[in-house]
């Protein structure tokens, strides 16, 4: 009789066990997080907003990297030569000079002297337009075309011209280019670190929202346990819910970035001529993330997806490891 009774428990036990474990309907909630509760909304939106913040982050440092590397590439192509007037000097002879001397030396593809017109044009957002360059002290330049692949010997060209050329000085913009290198490894750092800040950020949060839900489903919990319930299983159940809720949160927060970017390329488009979108535009370009940029912020959110619940497993773990203990 006494063995009956404790078949029949044994059998009653695990029958609970099944039905608990496993939902009639497979589409049923969580049995431990419900997905309407406060608490899972507004981490959806923290993860939201963290993400938003991670990909405009992540986005402008790409577009400054990129608009350096124009920058790089479009200064390190030429060189000027530049003569400064004086008295009893045969300007355009001297043009004429630093011009050929220039196209003597290997690795010039080519040297062009900027006239008169061109020289106004390039004075007229200071002094205005209708300028009369030969009343005005001002240098004229001579333009140097680079193989970048077979660059010329800088220090020989600048020293030829400040030896033949009478008033001239020879700009070979290495030191923009820099300049321009260093602040694309010094942007990119920044960004690198906020980017860290935010994910760790995240990571905290979804702990201590982890544990808040733990702590709401205590019960829960305990009865899975007392029914025989493995930590895994429990801890499965959280990353599936935290996953989800990364997942939802993250695509949000992306969605909103790239609007965003494509928002901004919109307004600089209509605002060319603008001189807030010149600035904007000198910095960022025109905020044309491309392919790279979209295939960034899809990282940036599978990632954010799967950090929170990563973070929320190993969080349950040790929540059920230091309780296992406690009882023993």
């Amino acid at each position: 009789m006494t063995e009956q009774l404790l078949r029949r428990l044994g059998a009653e036990r695990e029958k609970a066990k099944r039905q608990a474990l496993r939902p009639a309907n497979p589409q049923a909630a969580n049995p431990v997080l419900p997905a309407s509760s406060v608490s899972m909304r507004a981490l959806t939106l923290v993860v939201a907003i963290m993400t938003f913040l991670a990909c405009l982050t992540a986005g402008a440092v790409l577009l400054v990297n990129q608009t350096a590397r124009t920058w790089q590439t479009q200064i390190s192509r030429e060189a000027t030569i530049q003569i400064r007037p004086a008295e009893a000097l045969d300007m355009e002879a001297a043009l004429e000079q630093a011009r050929a001397l220039a196209e003597t030396f290997p690795g010039v593809t080519n040297a062009r002297i900027i006239d008169r017109a061109a020289t106004a044009r390039l004075l007229e957002p200071w002094l205005g337009s209708g300028l009369d360059i030969d009343t005005l002290p001002v240098p004229r330049l001579v333009v140097v075309t680079i193989d970048t692949a077979q660059p010329p010997d800088f220090e020989a060209l600048g020293a030829a011209v400040l030896r033949e050329v009478p008033n001239a000085s020879f700009d070979s913009h290495r030191t923009w280019v820099d300049r321009l290198i260093a602040m694309a490894r010094t942007t990119a750092f920044f960004g690198l670190a906020i980017f860290a800040l935010m994910l760790a950020a995240t990571v905290l949060t979804v702990v201590f929202a982890t544990r808040g839900a733990m702590a709401g489903a205590s019960h829960v919990i305990e009865v899975l346990h007392f029914i025989g319930a493995e930590s895994r299983y429990i801890a499965r159940l959280f990353r599936n819910r935290f996953f989800m809720i990364g997942l939802w949160g993250g695509f949000a927060g992306g969605a909103l970035a790239v609007l965003m970017f494509l928002a901004l390329h919109v307004w600089g488009r209509v605002n060319m001529a603008a001189p807030e979108a010149d600035q904007a535009a000198a910095l960022f370009g025109q905020f044309a993330l491309g392919p790279t940029g979209y295939a960034l912020s899809a990282v940036v959110v599978l990632a954010v997806a799967a950090l929170t619940a990563l973070t929320s497993q190993l969080t349950v773990v040790a929540y059920l490891e230091d309780l296992h203990e406690g009882q023993l």
